[in-house]
């Protein structure tokens, strides 16, 4: 059957070709004439892309320009001068007949929109919006300067709709990027679903398809686009949906800049960047250092950014070369139990909390227009991500466990060890509020210090070696007097992962930091837990190879119908190898996997009048498990992630099937709306869950769940005011009856409260940190010709809380604190922009203006402290002989009032 549906691909797929080569040549012509504001003629740069032509061009003195012995055909114009926000218009030229535009070039402080979209990763197809049945999003370089934004992640989250974010880690470059239910994130054990592309590669890293939004920088963005549903076009993860990235090229951004910022946190920053060209060549360099102390306790961020682009153009060929490199540290201390943030907003449960990222990345572009009817454009890339992290953690293991007073063997080994001072008799929680005793002196005899020691430093390593290319070739035509674009092309990706972990025992501290002592989850130095060696190391490696066929048909009828279809074929193969375990078997993370699947897409827009458009479409996506997701896939032997992995049951692919239908407008005076409808079911969605052994949770696939809603969308121009804003309804659900550990959960059904029990999950249940509403407003003003602000606001119903599944979580303040949920909120943001003259501006930022406090997430688990802040073990007394553990939740604070201020100089 596998062999029947990939010969019927290509046959589809040349048949499509050969339906759509005939061609019919005639020599058009259009005419430019570029005005500034006033309407006085001026000179700007310009970029015609068509059939023929694939060239740059410059306006005369008269802003005036003629492109000549043009094809019959549509064009791609796009003009731009320094200070004003680029213009980009399509033209279909069908006859001799001269076609003449006018362009007024607005001020670049001004709100712009784009019409004209890339339909696949690879730059140089283009479609326009109104061509794609999906509500497209798109934002520009602009918005990325006005909106105050610190990363991609915080612009998508400011100004597109159905975007929120989950603040999981505290650190701003760490936050869950989320989409209509869909995520992507840089945290390990996140379920993803979105895809991640800059300049046609997918950032998705191999071991676990996270997303690490330090290694992109934000100042060399040029243009974003949030492309909806499971498009197959984008490749794998492509669930919920595609977020593609364009960086700044030397003949687009021909400027020199420098910014300089200081503000909340002792937060500095430097962007350095400049683009130029010369005749044939044209460069672009960006630079920037960012520093901050963090809001939060112990909190800080060191990110450094550098990106480089070379390009050529000849004729009708594009070449160019990226690099770009990242040397980050960030501190993110996550999630706070609620009643440390009520005492203080910016405390940290345990501490450190630290991921160093290091990135090259290189990529190499080539496009070329061999003929009239053909474009071909391809990419290489080489990309090298090494991570390390280290983490003090509780040792839940030790919250059920007599771990104040020494036993006499204890007292026995100290004493031999040349330690003194230890309490002979009587040590409690009352009188010992950070124990370490028992620790130390389980350590030493090699006993069970692995449940005595009530602390972790958890160190891990993973270096992500990931190189491939992609090409693809589009064809032109006319059949029947209709315009038609076909695009096939072919993917190859390559990764190999190494993956190291260990974990050091020790105490806690008063200040929640952690000493670690010479004791090692190593099957030895750690002694035995529950009699079982206490070992946690993870030496994994993984190799991936993914390659993929790909094609999209637009076809044009009349000039209200356009009709599209589209397929993708993966197929993903996966080998793990364990370096301490292997040859298979139980506990060994060795394995071989295969996944593959053709996920096709459909559909239509309408043009019901000049003013309106109609769409719908359908689309299938798909991916395999990753290496991490199938080394931690046995119920019996759960991980604590991002700090160990065992076993590999076989995970089948996730599958996310589609469907939008919806309808937007452009009117006069620039009043822009849509609105449209959206359902898409995934089938063995791979989700991370809690196991009884607190702490600890596997990757599963779980039967089908569901995301639908409604969004509305619109911006109007009125004056010097552009208002706009959208509404996301979303019903996240579960479609499948489940069984799931809920400890933490006072529903489950442990014998008795605060021990390990389990839930049933329920068809209809709310998904988990997913909001229901969603509403963004925002305002530009020009106040004066050289003042302008930005108004933002971003509010979101409250979210269940992980481990809250069945949504029938309840406190009774005793063994269970916290509503398992979180509550609405609502947040603001007002930034400003004064031209002192035409090379310096001052810059002014202020997120969340009214101070709100607020929680983007929360999870239910186990407390290791006593009201007082004081660490506490056993803190009931005995059930059948076992000792109940207080749970809590847990919440992802949202920052505070911040501010910046700056100014940036153009040379």
């Amino acid at each position: 059957m596998r062999k029947y549906r990939n010969m019927l691909f290509v046959r589809l797929a040349l048949a499509l070709v050969l339906f759509h080569c005939p061609f019919v040549i005639q020599a058009g012509e259009i005419r430019f004439n570029v005005k500034d504001p006033s309407g006085m003629p001026m000179e700007a740069s310009g970029h015609l892309r068509g059939f023929k032509v694939d060239s740059l061009f410059h306006t005369d003195v008269r802003g005036a320009y003629t492109a000549s012995a043009l094809s019959n055909g549509r064009y791609r114009i796009t003009i731009s001068k320094s200070g004003f926000a680029p213009q980009i218009l399509e033209i279909e030229v069908t006859s001799e007949e001269p076609i003449s535009r006018s362009i007024t070039l607005t001020l670049a402080r001004t709100r712009n929109t784009i019409d004209v979209v890339g339909s696949t990763p690879l730059s140089g197809v283009d479609l326009n919006i109104n061509q794609i049945p999906a509500s497209v999003q798109t934002l520009t370089q602009l918005d990325m300067a006005n909106s105050g934004s610190i990363d991609l992640s915080d612009l998508l989250n400011r100004r597109l709709n159905g975007v929120h974010m989950n603040e999981v880690q505290g650190n701003a470059y760490q936050s869950n990027l989320n989409y209509r239910g869909y995520t992507a994130s840089p945290l390990l054990g996140t379920p993803q679903g979105v895809s991640v592309y800059m300049d046609g590669v997918r950032l998705n890293q191999p071991f676990g398809d996270t997303v690490s939004w330090d290694l992109i920088p934000r100042i060399a963005i040029s243009e974003t686009t949030l492309m909806p549903g499971s498009n197959p076009l984008f490749g794998l993860n492509t669930l919920g949906g595609a977020v593609s990235v364009q960086t700044k090229d030397g003949h687009s951004n021909p400027v020199t800049s420098a910014q300089a910022v200081y503000g909340s946190n002792r937060r500095r920053s430097v962007e350095l960047e400049h683009g130029s060209a010369f005749k044939e060549l044209n460069w672009f360099l960006a630079a920037n250092l960012f520093f901050e102390k963090g809001w939060r306790d112990a909190s800080g961020s060191n990110v450094r950014q550098s990106f480089s682009r070379l390009g050529w153009q000849h004729g009708k060929t594009f070449l160019g070369l990226s690099v770009t490199y990242a040397n980050n540290s960030l501190t993110g201390n996550a999630l706070q139990e609620q009643r440390f943030l009520a005492r203080d907003y910016a405390s940290v449960y345990t501490k450190p909390d630290i991921t160093n990222n290091r990135s090259p990345f290189l990529n190499f572009s080539a496009r070329h227009t061999p003929s009239a009817r053909m474009t071909i454009a391809g990419n290489a890339y080489y990309r090298n991500i090494t991570s390390s992290t280290f983490n003090g953690d509780i040792n839940e293991m030790s919250l059920d466990q007599a771990v104040y007073q020494p036993s006499a063997a204890d007292r026995t080994a100290l004493t031999a060890a040349g330690y003194s001072g230890f309490p002979a008799s009587g040590a409690t929680a009352t009188n010992t509020p950070f124990p370490f005793w028992r620790c130390i002196a389980q350590a030493l005899q090699r006993d069970e210090p692995g449940e005595k020691c009530n602390g972790l430093l958890n160190r891990t390593y993973i270096d992500q070696r990931n190189y491939g290319g992609s090409g693809q070739f589009t064809f032109y035509s006319s059949p029947g007097g209709n315009h038609n674009q076909f695009t096939g092309g072919a993917a190859v990706d390559r990764s190999g992962v190494e993956f190291k972990q260990t974990t050091q025992l020790g105490y806690l501290n008063p200040d929640r930091s952690i000493t670690g002592i010479n004791a090692f989850a190593d099957g030895i130095t750690g002694g035995n837990v529950d009699g079982v060696p206490y070992d946690a190391r993870v030496n994994l490696e993984g190799r991936t190879h993914t390659w993929s066929l790909f094609a999209t048909d637009t076809l044009s009828l009349g000039k209200a119908w356009n009709v599209t279809l589209s397929g993708r074929y993966n197929r993903t193969s996966l080998n793990n190898t364990d370096g301490i375990r292997p040859g298979g078997g139980r506990g060994s993370l060795d394995g071989h996997e295969v996944f593959g699947r053709f996920n096709p897409a459909a559909g239509v827009t309408y043009a019901a009048s000049e003013t309106v458009n109609l769409y719908f479409g359908y689309s299938e996506g798909s991916r395999g498990p990753t290496s991490i997701e199938l080394g931690c896939a046995d119920p019996e032997q759960p991980c604590k992630l991002p700090n160990s992995v065992a076993g590999d049951p076989p995970l089948d692919q996730v599958v996310a099937r589609t469907f939008e239908a919806g309808v937007r407008g452009k009117q006069s005076g620039g009043f822009q709306w849509n609105a449209n409808l959206f359902r898409a079911e995934n089938t063995n969605d791979i989700l991370f869950v809690t196991s009884s052994r607190t702490g600890f949770g596997y990757f599963k696939n779980f039967g089908k769940t569901r995301r639908q809603g409604v969004e509305l969308a619109a911006h109007q121009r009125i004056l010097r005011t552009t208002v706009g804003g959208g509404y996301t309804l979303l019903d996240a659900t579960y479609r499948t009856a489940e069984v799931v550990n809920g400890s933490g959960n006072s529903s489950s059904d442990a014998s008795a409260k605060g021990l390990n029990g389990r839930i049933q999950i329920h068809p209809g249940d709310t998904i988990p940190l997913i909001p229901k509403h969603i509403v963004k407003a925002f305002a530009d003003f020009e106040v004066t010709s050289k003042f302008t602000a930005d108004f933002g606001m971003i509010a979101t119903s409250g979210v269940y809380a992980r481990g809250n599944e069945n949504n029938q979580h309840v406190a009774d303040g005793t063994y269970y604190l916290g509503t398992g949920s979180t509550s609405a909120y609502a947040v603001a943001s007002l930034g400003g922009r004064y031209q002192i003259n035409r090379r310096l501006i001052l810059l002014a930022q202020v997120n969340n203006l009214f101070d709100q406090r607020y929680n983007t997430a929360a999870q239910l688990g186990p407390t290791g402290f006593g009201s007082n802040g004081s660490f506490v073990a056993r803190p009931f007394a005995a059930v059948g002989g076992e000792f109940p553990v207080q749970q809590a939740t847990f919440y992802a604070p949202g920052a505070p009032r911040l501010f910046w201020i700056g100014m940036r100089f153009k040379f």
